[in-house]
């Protein structure tokens, strides 16, 4: 298993495994197509993969030009932040600590930016109650919730980052958590 490679617009992304990875889940996510997956590499503060498409994280921070009503959630309340957009493990990897590494990359670079807080929001309706334990697990607390119609409701996290980089955090290595 290769460690993580960081990625950006048009080097070198397998962007079809990524879009197949994406949609695969976009019920937890949203559907992306090839475009915009370059939109969001260009404009991410930080885009990393694991292996060819095992794992993925896309984050912005406040002052991307980004549309998303969750995002948009966090610009209006918050001066300053880094937003998981989306993060997705392909089950054939899950259990291997792939999402962990790529938050802690994160949680690193969002101090050495001088960022205090790391925003996403998680789906309430319908459940994603793994993403919840693991959000919990990782010291993310709720700062709200939205509903979007009958079938769609998500809660907004943050988590506070203190500034001195944990052990692993810069590197990360992958297993075990």
């Amino acid at each position: 298993m290769n460690g993580p490679i960081e990625l950006s617009a048009g080097t070198g992304v397998n962007a079809a495994r990524l879009l197949a990875l994406n949609n695969a889940h976009h019920r937890e996510t949203s559907l992306l197509d090839a475009a915009r997956l370059d939109w969001m590499l260009a404009n991410a503060f930080r885009a990393e993969q694991v292996g060819d498409a095992d794992a993925v994280l896309i984050a912005f921070d406040q002052d991307a030009p980004y549309d998303s009503p969750n995002f948009l959630w966090f610009r209006q309340r918050l001066e300053r932040f880094v937003y998981i957009d989306r993060v997705i493990t392909a089950p054939a990897c899950r259990g291997r600590g792939l999402a962990t590494v790529l938050y802690q990359r994160l949680f690193a670079q969002a101090r050495l930016a001088g960022h205090d807080r790391v925003t996403c929001e998680v789906n309430i309706r319908p459940p994603n109650l793994a993403s919840d334990a693991f959000h919990v697990r990782l010291g993310f607390t709720r700062l709200g919730q939205a509903t979007y119609g009958e079938d769609r409701a998500v809660g907004f996290l943050e988590r506070r980052l203190d500034h001195q980089a944990q052990v692993g955090e810069v590197r990360g290595t992958v297993g075990g958590g």
